[in-house]
């Protein structure tokens, strides 16, 4: 198999809810969440083998509800957050709670997603506690504080941005700020995205066709969304069921890149690329990848491998890719 071919793995369900585990430096894996009418709902702790190109998986349940929305601590590798539908008087409404994973679900459960003995017996996740955003609307997402202690979260409700304080390990949750979108119409934040840099003061938002920006010291307007360790890198996935690598040099605090030891390469570089004297790349579009056949609904870059992603399409597929070496050794270089 090609080092850079696509690894593919399928759902049983359909799906939208795909996040990277957060805490989890070493191993590369992520989490999706599932949507099903008629069976319990469940999340898909993906592990991926990238020297072997192997995917192995367990399973938790989230009796719940359709998952929407899927975030990790990044201070807890057991603890999550999920944003799912529910009745209400006789109607749906999204809620957000905060969760924990059993104990075992880290004790050697994970499967081959080809095994024909895999457990038909999950464990179930325990409620921390809920992001009670019922006066303010349906929840459409969960965005944990990305280099905090797990202690702060943002929820987006409707046209809300509220800003919750966890406290007794994330079993109480309190809204200490909250800020409004306002505009022409019925605005409704759609995602949106913390930044990790400039202090985790930032704020990306996507509403529509709009994307904004917030400055959560004073809601001022801004409009990036950055890779964790390589900011020129931005993906995007949308209903053409495609998947696109842009390298957005212009916004780049590293648009020459920086410089790499020699011990960092593989046998086979030329390390006379230190002299070549380059150009640097101009904003562009990378890669399409069309793996998917239907609506992509997330994208998320790995947490221990900022080479590596994955994307999610609500036929349940989920594609792990990678950056091209081209592009990865130029920016290194």
């Amino acid at each position: 198999m090609e080092d850079d071919a696509p690894v593919i793995y399928g759902l049983e369900f359909q799906a939208r809810a795909l996040t990277s585990q957060t805490a989890e430096s070493d191993a590369i894996r992520f989490l999706v969440g599932t949507q099903s009418l008629k069976f319990d709902n469940q999340i898909h702790i993906i592990d991926f083998d990238d020297e072997n190109n192997i995917i192995s998986k367990s399973v938790l349940l989230h009796q719940a509800g359709e998952i929407w929305h899927i975030s990790a601590s990044p201070a807890d590798k057991a603890v999550l957050s999920t944003c799912y539908n529910k009745t209400s008087e006789s109607r749906v409404v999204t809620c957000g709670a905060v969760w924990r994973m059993p104990p075992e679900w880290e004790s050697g459960s994970h499967e081959s997603p080809d095994d024909p003995h895999n457990s038909h017996n999950p464990q179930n996740l325990e409620l921390l506690c809920h992001l009670d955003n019922s006066a303010h609307g349906n929840a459409s997402s969960v965005l944990w504080e990305p280099m905090g202690d797990g202690k702060r979260v943002i929820s987006l409700a409707d046209n809300h941005a509220l800003l919750w304080d966890l406290t007794e390990s994330s079993t109480q949750a309190t809204i200490s700020s909250s800020a409004t979108l306002e505009g022409k119409g019925q605005l409704k934040f759609t995602s949106g995205k913390w930044s990790p840099h400039h202090n985790c003061t930032q704020l990306a938002t996507a509403n529509d066709t709009a994307i904004r920006g917030w400055d959560l010291r004073t809601m001022r307007v801004w409009s990036v969304r950055y890779n964790h360790s390589h900011d020129q890198l931005v993906l995007t996935g949308s209903s053409d069921s495609r998947v696109i690598l842009s390298n957005m040099v212009s916004i780049s605090s590293e648009p020459f890149g920086h410089l790499v030891d020699d011990d960092d390469l593989s046998d086979g570089e030329d390390n006379h690329q230190d002299e070549k004297s380059k150009e640097p790349l101009q904003d562009s579009i990378i890669s399409t990848y069309e793996e998917h056949e239907d609506s992509v609904y997330a994208v998320e870059w790995s947490s221990a491998d900022p080479w590596l992603f994955a994307s999610l399409s609500y036929d349940g597929r989920l594609v792990i890719n990678r950056v091209p070496r081209a592009l990865k050794y130029h920016i290194l270089l």
